[in-house]
């Protein structure tokens, strides 16, 4: 198989998705549709770097391409394109988890790896996540539908930064580093500072879109709670706390109990589109993350087709989603390919 292939066919899919969204966006002046879009064009930037290359050989540009839009900023954007969808839920919680996340694992891959040139990058990171994070929580509880602006200043924040940084790196020749085994190119030649921008954003953004799609499809599939909590603002502080805390517990036990009768109103195609489409998309964030972190561990061999896969997922879910996908038209004109879709409302209770 022709190494420019995989990526290829990866790079049509996604760029093309990047132009329906911004078409969609165009229509609708939804926020999350244009974060989506910008974080899809980085998918198919990255992905169209790693296809040239295998056509013609890898050179230096091609490789600080491929690292910021493939390595750095996808996943970042499409998890805050999630958070913007879910402005409106308490969904912020999670968000602000992830950010924690994101940066405690940021200082434990330091701390494991020792990347030379990461400086005080690592505590940095994570300080600013947690700071970040706290934000993103204390709005959330407030039920200001603001949150995820907070959440855009970390993830414009550490673009611009990875910028910056990639205009202080000289590489030494060839200008890349390729796996010897599989060909699959490397970060071994960026700083620990430019490295370390890699989980801080991927495990944001990657968790975000998985989790967020999850919670989409239990808020719009007919549900079976089985362990009661309340994230209710207006509850004691020890009551809150208490119920933050099982919150996870509860919502993975109901939405397993959720899963029959989800599956008989989709037999009877009485099922909310937004349900298998968001289950689609979780498919393809774990895919994508998997692929990544594999890569990172030095596995490089699935790395082009676990990004086809994912992209395939995600183009996938959301073309079944009647929320983003109203009507079918070729991008940019009044030309319909289908009449457009409608469906009755779904309580989000």
């Amino acid at each position: 198989m022709p190494a420019w292939l995989l990526p290829g066919m990866t790079a049509v899919l996604a760029l093309v998705f990047a132009v329906a969204l911004v078409d969609q966006w165009r229509e609708r002046r939804q926020t999350f549709q244009l974060v989506w879009a910008i974080g899809m064009a980085f998918f198919g930037i990255g992905a169209a770097s790693e296809a040239i290359a295998g056509a013609g050989g890898w050179n230096e540009a091609l490789y600080r391409t491929w690292y910021l839009t493939g390595a750095v900023w996808t996943a970042g954007w499409l998890g805050l394109g999630t958070a913007f969808l879910l402005n409106r839920t308490r969904f912020g919680y999670a968000f602000a988890f992830t950010l924690f996340l994101g940066g405690l694992f940021t200082f434990l891959t330091q701390r494991k790896f020792d990347y030379p040139g990461a400086g005080a990058a690592p505590i940095l990171y994570f300080i600013g996540a947690a700071v970040l994070g706290l934000a993103v929580g204390v709005e959330t509880y407030f039920q200001n539908e603001r949150w995820p602006r907070i959440a855009a200043i970390g993830v414009i924040g550490a673009t611009l930064l990875s910028v910056v940084l990639m205009a202080g790196v000289s590489l030494p020749a060839p200008g890349y580093a390729l796996d010897p085994a599989t060909g699959q190119p490397i970060a071994s030649l960026f700083p620990g500072s430019l490295r370390l921008l890699t989980p801080f954003l991927n495990v944001t953004g990657g968790l975000s879109l998985f989790l967020g799609a999850l919670f989409s499809a239990y808020v719009f599939m007919p549900k079976r709670r089985v362990l009661d909590y309340s994230l209710d603002a207006n509850q004691s502080g020890d009551q809150f706390l208490f119920n933050l805390l099982i919150a996870p517990v509860a919502l993975t036990v109901n939405f397993a109990a959720s899963l029959p009768n989800a599956i008989r109103e989709l037999v009877a195609g009485r099922l909310h589109s937004r349900v298998p489409a968001t289950i689609l998309i979780a498919i393809g964030a774990f895919v994508a993350s998997a692929g990544d972190s594999l890569n990172r561990f030095g596995i490089t061999a699935p790395f082009a087709l676990a990004k086809l896969l994912a992209v395939i997922f995600l183009l996938a879910g959301f073309l079944v989603s009647i929320e983003v996908f109203r009507e079918f038209r070729i991008p940019f004109t009044r030309i319909r390919l289908g009449v457009a879709r409608r469906e009755r409302e779904t309580s989000r209770t």
